[in-house]
Order: structure tokens, then sequence, then C-alpha cells
């Protein structure tokens, strides 16, 4: 993709932006003892401001809301080299350099679920940033996962993005309604943000600034397609849905790309009647693309229990399946005349826990700890941002320049890596000043089986990183 200079000036501005919304809701504190009560009190910098377009009357009238996030972090690598990757680690990928993560503004006309009245609505995110390129519908990956060639990938988003490191995404483009069918049917059509897993994109709604291995590889972000969702009662949730526009069964679907693939999601929610405990069991299966039928699926399962009214427990474990692709472990063999083929049967799959203690209202502080198995060498190959900011120019499997193109470096050459085990241990603060500010820092032990950090000659790494999320 090419560099363009615009991006970095719009990324300064987005800063710039953070930075006077920030500067005017000091002046405002400051000249109006009463105005400093809102400034602690409220919810968003907007209300903090005093200028809030949804206390207008056009938006109230109409259940419209406007609304956002920035996002800005640091991490420092003690295996840091020259290229400034911190090995797989993603979406704060970048070593001592300051990264404008997520600037993402929303629009939304909110529906009210309900068995009584027909009600519509829907909402549009834009984001930019450093974590736009994670979060695109490509359709495609850069590669054909059975036959390793370059082939196009979806624009919806993808043509947005000017370089690999800053760019645009658009993650809900959807539409939204009420059914009046027993407790209210809601659906949403179009695209929008995956309910698999524990872990999400949006950074206000994660304890953790670092993200693991599971939400990185494991997981869809994004589906484009029809979602539906129904409470039974307090106790009982399903989701199920249709997705199109995806060569990964259903996984970050785009609208011009095979939508004759069709895929399936499903999921159900057990809540207990206290509200301490839930299971949350999510999914989705179907083929790979219009023109190969081989199996790509998952499975989430997610538990989550209140010990106290400050201490949680989640447990999180995740299962996927792609049949008949190109992986690591294929590819070895076949170079070493074990096999004919580089197609296996691949498997990933592992283990999260969380362990969250809110020591005050305003600061809470919390462990994950992780186990991740790429078993065939399919779904970690190196820097995420490399795969993820390639176009179909790329060459195929197995060539020493695939990952030259995106990252301009040789030590990630040596693509796919083998299977592997990736195992992490986060522990975080969090701090919330007033509601609006998060402040996030974080210091996170990585290990895998075989060298992955510091330009795949290490095994281990340590990371501190720490942000900060302003919201709108």
């Amino acid at each position: 993709m090419k560099h363009t200079k615009a991006k970095p000036q719009l990324r300064n501005g987005a800063y710039l932006v953070g930075l006077v919304l920030m500067g005017a809701s000091a002046v405002n504190a400051d000249s109006d003892p009463a105005a400093t009560t809102n400034w602690k009190d409220a919810s968003g910098l907007m209300e903090a401001t005093g200028y809030n377009p949804n206390e207008l009357s056009f938006f109230k009238n109409n259940n419209l809301k406007v609304g956002g996030w920035l996002e800005t972090s640091i991490s420092v690598n003690d295996n840091a080299r020259h290229d400034g990757f911190n090995g797989p680690v993603t979406f704060q990928d970048r070593t001592s350099e300051l990264q404008l993560n997520q600037l993402n503004g929303f629009l939304q006309k909110t529906v009210t679920a309900s068995g009584d009245t027909f009600d519509w609505g829907g909402r549009f995110d834009m984001m930019f940033g450093s974590d736009s390129v994670f979060t695109q519908a490509y359709g495609n990956p850069v590669l054909n996962p059975r036959t390793g060639l370059a082939e196009p990938r979806g624009d919806w988003d993808l043509k947005l993005s000017g370089d690999r490191f800053y760019g645009f995404a658009m993650p809900n483009a959807y539409a939204e309604v009420n059914l009046p069918f027993g407790e209210g049917l809601d659906l949403k059509i179009g695209h929008f943000y995956t309910p698999v897993g524990y872990e999400v994109v949006t950074a206000p709604d994660n304890f953790f600034v670092t993200k693991p291995y599971t939400f990185q590889y494991g997981e869809p972000f994004t589906h484009t397609g029809l979602l539906g969702s129904y409470n039974f009662n307090p106790n009982w949730n399903l989701t199920a849905g249709a997705l199109t526009g995806s060569s990964t069964g259903g996984w970050d679907g785009n609208f011009n790309r095979n939508l004759a693939t069709w895929s399936g999601l499903m999921g159900g929610t057990w809540t207990s009647d206290d509200a301490a405990s839930s299971l949350y069991i999510s999914g989705t299966a179907g083929p790979q693309s219009d023109n190969n039928s081989s199996f790509w699926g998952i499975y989430s399962v997610v538990g989550k229990h209140n010990f106290t009214d400050k201490l949680h427990f989640i447990l999180q474990h995740d299962h996927g399946y792609a049949n008949n692709v190109i992986t690591g472990n294929g590819l070895n063999a076949m170079a070493n005349g074990w096999t004919s083929s580089a197609l296996q049967n691949a498997e990933w799959y592992g283990v999260n826990s969380y362990l969250l203690y809110d020591v005050t209202d305003k600061v809470g502080a919390g462990i994950r700890a992780e186990w991740f198995r790429d078993n065939n060498g399919f779904r970690i190959a190196g820097p995420g941002r490399c795969g993820a900011s390639t176009d179909a120019s790329a060459a195929a499997y197995g060539t020493s320049n695939t990952y030259n193109y995106a990252c301009n470096t040789s030590a990630y050459s040596a693509y796919p890596y083998a299977g592997s085990g990736y195992y992490e241990l986060t522990a975080g603060l969090t701090y919330k000043p007033v509601k609006w500010l998060n402040l996030r820092p974080n210091v996170r032990f990585d290990y895998a089986n075989i060298p992955v950090f510091a330009g795949g000659t290490e095994h281990t790494q340590v990371l501190f990183t720490a942000d900060a999320v302003v919201v709108f």
C-alpha cells in the first residue's frame, strides 16, 4: 500500500483534538463552581465540557446518540530490536513508540427490545488509528489458505488505509429492528462486531491494555450478514445469524467477495437469578469460500462468577478448526520430503483466565493468564500487522519476501512458523480519576516454544504498556 503524508498529519490532528477537548473541560470546570461538579460526574468528555449534542431535543426525540473515544498507548519491550515490533503481540505492537490506537466516532439510533411495538435504528462507526488495520473487513486473507496464492481482498474499508500503521476502518455499519414477537426479537442487518468470545476491539470495554492471543489470532473481529438476538427471560438469551462475504467461515466479511458463501453463527447465554454467575457459549461454522467447501469454524465458552461484589473471575476456552489449509507444519513436512502436500487440517485452541478486583470505585487490579496453542503453525506468523496490511501484490506462502513486502525486514521471512504453544501472564491496573478517563498500566510476560520475539531470536519477552482512554 502507498505511504502518504496525510496520515501522520491526521494522526497529529487527532492528538490535538483530544488535547483541546481536555483543555476545554478544565477551563469550563475552573470557571464555574457548578461546572466543576458536572466535570467530575460526567460520563463523557462532551458532557464534562457542557457541550453535549445528545442533550439537544432533536437527538432526544429521535433516540439518537453521537459519541466516541480516543485511545493512545506506549509500550517498552525488554527485547526490543530495530524493527520496532513486539513480536506477535497486538494491538500495542510497536515498542518505544507513542501509538494513537483508536480515534472512534459513532452515530447510533438505539432500539428498544419489546414485545409490544416495532422499533428501528442502527449504528455506524468510523475508526482511525493503528488498530484499524486489524478490524477491517477484508473478506479474504492476503494469501488463499488452500492454494497459497495472492488473491484480491474486499475493499469495504481496506482501501481506506493509507499505510501499514495508520488508516481507517468501519467496523459497524448496520440497520437494526425490533420485531414485536414474544419478548421482542432484535435483528441486525449489515456489518457488525462479532459476539464470539470475551474481549473486544473497542478500547473502553476491556480491563487490560494488551490483547490475548486467543482474541487476536483465534477469533473473528467482525461479520457481515444478519444477526438476531432473543431474550426468553432474565436467565436465558439466544443469538443466531447468517454470515457472508468471507473465505474464512464468515469471519471479517465484506460486501464484494464470496457473497455466495454463507456461514452460521449461534450463541446462548445463561445467567443466574442473582446475576453473579453466567455461562456463554458461541461459535461460527461454514465453508471457506465460493469455490472451496472445506470447513472453517470455532466455538468459544466463557464462564463468569462474582465471588464477592468486588472480586470477579472469568474463564474462557476457544477451539478453532480449518480443514485443508496450508500450514507451517505442512510446509516443513513437504520440504523434508515427508509429504507431497502442505495441506493439513489445522486446529488452534487455548484457555484464558482472569481475576479482577475492584479496589475502589476508581481503581481496579487484575491478572490474566493464558495458554494458546497454534497446533499446526497456521494462525500466528510474526507481527500480526504484517499480514493484515499486505495487499494482493504479495508473494505466495513460503517465499522469502512474503513479509518483507509488508514489514521490510528479513526477520520474519521464515513464515509461516511451526506449530507452537504461546503463554502470557499479564498484571494490570485501571484508574478512573473521572468517569470519562481511564488510565491502564500493564506488565506482561510472554513465552513461546519457538523463538518468535526479538525478530525471531528469543523465546521470551517482557512488555511494559500503558494507555489512556478518553470517552467522548
